[in-house]
């Protein structure tokens, strides 16, 4: 039913598009807002993951703009950095999910307070490194293909990494052992661990999943742009929760569909164009998701109590 929902306020979107613009439901226009979206859906795929086993992940804000930053640092160093940019850059990411993943399944600290404090450590590291300046060093020619060239009858590269990403996840999620474990950590954790579930190992690699994921869009994000910028990924914290709270997955954990949170980003985006559009101020589009977010907590909490 959330699922329907969602898709069903994306058509009233496209409605209410339409009356503000002509271009609004034209294909270039449509496929543009496709790419844009792109970005979030790679964030949302991790965030989505996190939000199953039941935590939360607030330090994609600079995982996004650390795998921008380093991977654009190495693209510096010559042809090899060129070559190594990309995985540079996801790999930093990893290592801050493992942190957030070993402080949370190990250490047993809540989530909120190790991704909060693991995402001002990142910010403390990039300020340091760049010396409170805007970074310098540009993206590399393969940053910029994948996210602003076309491979496949037009279809910009962004959008074909999120379809790449989205079908791994749908795969690991449904088909693999780890889907089933990270269902059943967001169900119940106590009982997942008896029933033989290495319940930490499998947190710790969510969080290492999200991490990834969110410094692989910050590395297309600098491709798409040129170059990396400080605080460019925090524009996708409360989007990317939006997005998978509206497509239905439970703020609780244990369910959700990634077709759901296809939908959310789908929406999201849409929205975001229309408040342009309509030239809501920051401040103002910060104020819906937040209201959406807490709507959909107070619906879910009911939910799950009723059942």
């Amino acid at each position: 039913m959330p699922v329907a929902i969602a898709f069903g306020c994306i058509i009233v979107l496209l409605i209410v598009g339409s009356l503000y613009s002509r271009n609004f439901l034209s294909p270039e226009y449509l496929l543009q807002q496709l790419k844009v979206g792109a970005f979030l859906g790679i964030v949302a795929t991790g965030m989505m993951i996190v939000i199953l086993i039941g935590q939360i992940d607030l330090s994609v804000p600079w995982a996004v703009t650390m795998g921008a930053m380093m991977a654009a640092a190495a693209a510096a160093y010559g042809p090899t950095g060129e070559v190594l940019a990309i995985p540079f850059g996801i790999l930093c990411g990893v290592a801050m999910g493992l942190v957030n993943g070993i402080g949370v399944a190990y250490l047993r600290i809540p989530s909120m307070i190790v991704t909060l404090a693991v995402n001002a450590v990142a910010q403390g590291l990039m300020v340091a490194y760049t010396g409170g300046f805007a970074p310098q060093d540009s993206a590399s020619a393969a940053m910029k293909y994948l996210a602003a060239g076309t491979l496949i009858l037009g279809l910009p590269n962004a959008v074909l990494m999120w379809i790449v990403v989205g079908a791994l996840a749908v795969f690991l999620l449904n088909r693999t052992t780890f889907g089933r474990a990270v269902y059943g950590i967001g169900n119940r954790e106590s009982a997942a661990y008896l029933s033989g579930i290495p319940t930490q190992r499998v947190v710790m690699l969510a969080f290492a999943l999200s991490g990834g994921l969110a410094a692989f869009a910050g590395v297309l994000l600098a491709g798409y742009a040129g170059k990396a910028a400080q605080s460019m990924g925090d524009a996708y914290l409360l989007p990317a929760i939006a997005a998978v709270v509206l497509g239905g997955t439970s703020i609780l954990g244990g369910r959700g569909k990634y077709l759901g949170t296809i939908a959310g980003v789908i929406l999201i985006t849409l929205l975001q164009s229309i408040l342009s559009v309509m030239q809501i101020a920051e401040f103002g589009r910060q104020i819906i998701y937040g209201v959406v977010i807490v709507a959909m907590l107070l619906l879910y909490g009911r939910e799950k109590s009723g059942r």
